[in-house]
C-alpha cells in the first residue's frame, strides 16, 4: 500500500513538560446575566503570585467569546499595553503580587452546537466544562491543578427560567426588575473549573432527603422536563442506594447540604460529576418499563452511582494533569462496578464489565490509537476518554485489590483521602497510598499506568511426580506505537483446581509465588517473562481453572485439552470461567467452520458442542442469567479480534452459520426454555422479585436463536411477543429480531414501534440503533434512508450515536464489507459532524483505526476515507489527532 505523507501537525502537549501554575486563584466570584444569544459573563479572580513566579498572568480562552472589559484592582486595562489577547490566550501583564482581576465575557449559547462550555439544550441552559470547556465562558487558567473557590450569581428572565442552580449550597435568590430573577451559590470547597457547572431553565423537580451518617441532612433534587419527571424514581432510589453503599464501604459521607441531578437531552458525556450540581445526559436518569430495558436499568443505577462516588475520587480529591484523569476515572469505574455487583449479581456484572472491556479496549489497546492508561502525550484531551482510561483504569485497581487483598486495599483508600482530600494529585500519588498502607512493594506493578498494549499469557501445565502440577507461564506484551520495547508486568491469576465435586481442596502451593487464598483458589504472582507455579496434592482428574474472575485484563492461552475445555465449562465452581469456556468453544467452532469455507468443504459443527449447550439449557432454572450468558455466541468484534490467519468474511459467514444451526439443532429446547422462562419472568415481576430480569435475559438469548431458524412457530413467537410485550426489554428483543428476519409484516411492524413512541427521544434512539444492526443485503440504503428521516438530528449525541455508531460498532459484518460503502457513510457522517461537534465526531473515528485484522483491499478503501477526512480545510484538532493517527498506522 501507499499512502501520502500529511504535512499538518497540531502542536502535542506533554506529560513530561507539566509545571505547576505560577499563580495561585484563591476564589472567583461569577456573574451571569442569561440570554440565549448573549451572555454576559462577569468574574472577579483573587488571585496571588507564588513565589518567584514571572509577573505575566497567562488565562485560557476561546475562540467563541469575546472580551468586553478588564480591570486590575478596579483600573481598566488597556491592549497591546496592559494586556495581549489571542484565539486561546489572555496574558496580563505587570501583574503584582496580589490583585484582583475582573474579567467580562459576552458569549452565544444558542449557537453553541459543540456542547461544550454554556449553551442551551431543550430550551434550557447547561454547561458541559470537563475537560476544558470553561475557558469557552470566561478567561481563567482552566487546568485542573488550580483550585478556587466558587461564589456564582445567575440571573435570568424569571417567566423563561424559573430555576437556577449552580454548584454547592443555595445562599440567596431574589427578584430583579424587568421580570428578572437571580439565585447566588456558594461551594465551599475549592475546585477546578472542569468542576463548575450551571443550569437555568422551566424544570420539574423530584425532591427527596438523605440523612448522612455525620448527621448531615442532604435535599436530594433530581430535574428534567415536566413530561419526564415521573421516570426519576428508580434514578432517586439509586441515588440514595449510592449514598449509603459509600458510607458502608468507605466510610464517606456527602459533604453540602444539596445534591442535585439534572437531567440533558443534548450532552456529549453519559454524565458529569460537577460538585453537587450533576449534569446527565437523560439516557442515564430516566427509568421506567414501558420504556426502558433491564439493561437500561442497570445503567442508570451504575451511571448514578459513578457520578456520586466522585464527590470523593475526582472532586475532593483530583487529578494534578489530565495525564492523570485515570486516577479519577479508573477509580471511580472500580468503584461503581463493586456498587452494581453488590446490588444484584456479582457474576454477571462481571461477566458484562469484561465483554465490555474486550468489545473496546483490547481493540484500543491493538490498534494506532493504543494509549497507556496514564498517556504521556495529547493533542485534544477529549480524545482520552477512553476505555483505556476508564475501564483498563478500572482493572489496574482491581488488580491491586486483589494483590494486596481488600482489608489493605480499604485502609490504603483511608490513607489516600487522608493525605490528598482537597489536593489535585497524581496516579503515583494513589499507588503509593496502597504501598504504604500494605507493605507490599508496588514499583513493578506501576508499569501498568505506563505500558500500552495487552499482555499475552501462555499457560503450559504439565503433571510432575506423584500429585504434582506444574504450571509453566510467559508472558509477552506487543510492540504498540512509540513503545517497540516492553518490560514484563506483574500479572496476578487468580486459580483453583476444578473437579467433579468442587474445588481441589488438597492442592497446595509449593512456589514462593503462590498465595492460598482459601476455598482452593490461589494466586499466582507472575512478575518476570516466564515463570514456574508448583502445586502437590492435586487430583489426578482435577482441571487448573485459571484466571478466575478475570483476574487481570490479558489475553490468556493454555495447553488444556478440548476434553479439559469442557470439564471447565461443566464443572468449574467459577461461575465466569464456565461462561469464558463456552465463549472459547464458540470461538474455535467459529474458526474451524470458517477454515472449511476457505478451504471450499462441507460446513459441519461439533455433536459435543451442541450436547453441552443443550445440557446446560436444561439447568437453566438454577441460574437463569448465568446460562444465558454460557448459551450467547460471541460478538462479531469478539471473533475478529481473536482471529488468526483468516478472512473476517469466512469469519462472519462461519458465526451466522453456527448460530442457525445451534439455532435448529437446539429447536424444541429453545422453544421450550423461551416460553417456561416468559411465564417466570412475567410472575415474578408481578411480585417484584429482581429475579424476573434473569429469566427476561434467558428468555431473549433464546429468542434471538429462534429466530434464526425462519420457522412458521418463531416468528409466530416474535411477533406475538412484539405485540403483547408490557417492558421495553421484551418489545426491544422482539423489534431486533424483526428487524433481522424476513416476516412478512416486518416493515409495518418496525414503522408501528417508531409511531407508538416517536414522542419518546430515547426509545427512538432503541428504533434508530435496532435497524443500524439490520443484517440485510440493502442495510446501507436503509442506513442512508434513516439518515434523512425528520428524527435524525446530527446536533444531538445521542441520534448520533445510536444510528452511525451501533452501525459501525455494532454491525461489522455490513460495515466492513468490500464494497467500502460502510466506510464511506462514516466519513461522510465525521466530516459533516466537523462542523457541528468536533468532539463527537473525534468520537465516531475509532471503528476507522480498527483495521489490524483487516486484508490490505480494505485497509485501502479505510485509507481513501482518512485521506477525505485530512483533506477538509479547517479540520479540527480533536478529528485530525484522530484521524492521523490512523492514517500513519496504515502507512507502516
Amino acid at each position: 500500500m501507499k499512502f501520502d505523507v500529511i504535512d499538518t501537525q497540531p502542536k502535542e502537549i506533554l506529560l513530561a513538560d507539566y509545571a505547576a501554575y505560577p499563580f495561585a486563584i484563591d476564589t472567583i466570584a461569577l456573574t451571569f446575566k442569561l440570554s440565549p444569544a448573549e451572555t454576559i459573563v462577569t468574574s472577579k479572580l483573587s488571585c496571588r503570585r507564588l513565589g518567584q513566579a514571572s509577573t505575566v498572568l497567562e488565562l485560557n480562552g476561546g475562540p467563541y467569546m469575546s472580551l468586553l472589559s478588564l480591570h486590575m484592582d478596579g483600573v481598566l486595562l488597556e491592549a497591546e499595553k496592559d494586556y495581549d489577547l489571542s484565539e486561546e490566550h489572555l496574558r496580563v501583564y505587570n501583574a503584582p503580587k496580589s490583585f484582583e482581576l475582573t474579567v467580562v465575557t459576552s458569549i452565544n449559547p444558542q449557537e453553541n452546537t459543540r456542547l461544550e462550555g454554556l449553551y442551551l439544550s431543550s430550551g434550557n441552559f447547561c454547561t458541559q466544562c470537563e475537560a476544558e470547556g470553561f475557558r469557552h465562558i470566561t478567561y481563567y487558567p482552566d487546568r485542573p491543578d488550580v483550585l478556587s473557590v466558587f461564589s456564582v450569581r445567575i440571573e435570568a428572565l424569571m417567566e423563561d427560567y424559573p430555576v437556577l442552580l449552580s454548584n454547592g449550597n443555595p445562599a440567596g435568590a431574589g427578584e430583579i426588575a424587568g421580570g428578572y430573577h437571580y439565585a447566588i451559590w456558594n461551594d465551599p470547597h475549592p475546585k477546578p473549573a472542569y468542576l463548575f457547572a450551571l443550569v437555568a431553565g422551566n424544570l420539574a423537580c423530584l425532591t427527596d432527603k438523605f440523612h448522612t451518617s455525620l448527621g448531615r441532612d442532604v435535599t436530594l433534587n433530581i430535574y428534567t422536563l415536566e413530561k419526564d419527571q415521573a421516570k426519576c424514581d428508580y434514578a432517586m432510589g439509586a441515588l440514595k442506594r449510592s449514598m449509603q453503599w459509600d458510607e458502608e464501604t468507605y466510610g464517606l459521607a456527602y459533604d453540602l447540604d444539596v445534591y442535585n441531578i439534572v437531567a440533558v437531552s443534548d450532552f456529549n458525556m453519559g454524565a458529569m460529576e460537577n460538585k453537587g450540581l450533576n449534569v446527565f445526559n437523560t439516557k442515564y436518569v430516566l427509568a421506567s418499563p414501558d420504556t426502558e430495558t433491564d439493561t437500561d436499568f442497570a445503567h442508570v443505577e451504575g451511571v448514578i452511582g459513578h457520578e456520586y462516588f466522585h464527590n470523593w475520587t475526582g472532586n475532593r480529591v483530583t487529578c494534578r494533569d489530565w495525564f492523570q484523569l485515570s486516577l479519577k476515572e479508573g477509580l471511580t469505574v472500580y468503584r461503581d462496578q463493586e456498587f452494581s455487583s453488590d446490588m444484584g449479581s456479582r457474576v454477571i456484572k462481571r461477566i458484562d464489565d469484561v465483554k465490555a472491556l474486550r468489545a473496546a479496549q483490547f481493540p484500543e489497546d491493538a490498534g494506532p490509537f493504543a494509549h497507556p492508561v496514564r498517556p504521556e502525550k495529547y493533542i485534544e484531551i477529549n480524545n482520552f476518554y477512553t476505555a483505556t482510561v476508564y475501564n483498563k483504569g478500572a482493572e489496574v485497581i482491581r488488580m491491586m485489590a486483589t494483590i494486596i487483598g481488600q482489608a489493605a486495599f480499604r485502609k490504603g483508600m483511608d490513607l489516600y483521602f487522608e493525605r490528598h482530600d482537597g489536593s489535585a494529585v497524581t496516579c503515583e500519588d494513589f499507588v503509593q497510598a496502597m504501598e504504604d498502607a500494605s507493605g507490599f512493594d508496588l514499583r513493578q506493578f506501576r508499569l501498568w499506568y505506563s505500558q500500552a498494549g495487552t499482555p499475552e499469557i501462555k499457560v503450559d501445565v504439565k503433571k510432575g511426580q506423584g500429585s504434582k502440577t506444574i504450571l509453566s507461564v510467559s508472558q509477552t506484551v506487543p510492540s504498540t506505537p512509540g513503545q517497540d520495547m516492553k518490560k514484563p508486568m506483574v500479572i496476578p491469576i487468580v486459580m483453583g483446581f476444578a473437579t467433579e465435586h468442587g474445588d481441589c481442596l488438597s492442592a497446595q502451593g509449593l512456589s514462593s509465588n503462590i498465595r492460598p487464598l482459601g476455598n482452593g483458589s490461589f494466586l499466582l504472582m507472575m512478575t518476570q517473562g516466564a515463570d514456574e507455579f508448583t502445586f502437590e496434592g492435586v487430583e489426578p482428574t482435577a482441571v487448573p481453572s485459571l484466571l478466575r474472575g478475570f483476574s487481570a485484563p490479558v489475553e490468556m492461552e493454555t495447553t488444556l485439552s478440548e476434553l479439559q475445555q469442557y470439564f471447565i465449562l461443566n464443572f468449574d465452581t467459577d461461575s465466569f470461567n464456565r461462561v469464558e469456556m463456552s465463549d472459547l468453544l464458540l470461538k474455535k467452532e467459529v474458526y474451524k467452520i470458517a477454515e472449511q469455507i476457505e478451504a471450499s468443504q462441507t460446513k459441519t459443527v461439533s455433536n459435543k458442542l451442541i450436547k453441552s449447550l443443550g445440557q446446560c439449557l436444561e439447568a437453566y432454572e438454577r441460574d437463569p442469567a448465568l446460562i444465558s450468558s454460557i448459551l450467547s455466541m460471541p460478538s462479531e468484534n469478539d471473533c475478529i479480534s481473536s482471529m488468526k490467519r483468516l478472512s473476517i468474511d469466512a469469519v462472519f459467514e462461519a458465526r451466522q452459520f453456527l448460530g442457525k444451526k445451534i439455532a435448529h439443532r437446539l429447536r424444541k429446547s429453545l422453544q421450550s426454555v423461551y416460553l417456561s422462562s416468559r411465564s417466570a419472568a412475567k410472575s415474578l415481576s408481578l411480585k417484584g422479585d429482581k429475579q424476573a430480569v434473569h429469566f427476561r435475559r434467558l428468555q431473549n438469548v433464546c429468542l434471538s436463536y429462534m429466530a434464526k431458524t425462519g420457522g412458521h412457530a418463531e416468528n409466530r413467537l416474535i411477533v406475538d411477543q412484539f405485540q403483547d410485550s408490557t417492558t421495553m426489554t421484551n418489545k426491544l428483543a422482539a423489534l431486533q429480531a424483526l428487524v433481522h428476519s424476513s416476516i412478512g409484516k416486518r416493515k409495518q411492524l418496525i414503522r408501528h414501534f417508531y409511531k407508538a413512541y416517536r414522542k419518546d427521544e430515547l426509545v427512538v434512539d432503541k428504533w434508530f440503533a435496532a435497524q443500524a444492526l439490520s443484517t440485510h443485503e440493502n442495510v446501507h440504503s436503509e442506513i442512508a434512508l434513516l439518515q434523512n428521516h425528520r428524527d435524525f438530528s446530527y446536533t444531538n449525541p445521542n441520534r448520533i450515536r445510536s444510528l452511525i455508531g451501533m452501525f459501525t460498532m455494532g454491525n461489522l459484518s455490513a460495515f466492513h464489507r468490500r464494497c467500502g460503502k460502510g466506510y464511506e457513510i462514516l466519513a461522510n457522517a465525521i466530516l459533516k459532524l466537523d462542523d457541528i461537534n468536533p468532539q463527537v465526531a473525534a468520537r465516531m473515528l475509532t471503528p476507522l483505526g480498527r483495521y489490524h485484522k483487516l486484508d490490505k483491499e480494505r485497509q485501502v478503501l479505510i485509507g481513501k476515507q482518512l485521506k477525505r477526512i485530512l483533506a477538509k480545510e479547517g479540520l479540527s484538532k480533536p478529528v485530525y489527532e484522530m484521524a492521523s493517527k490512523a492514517y500513519e498506522g496504515l502507512k507502516k
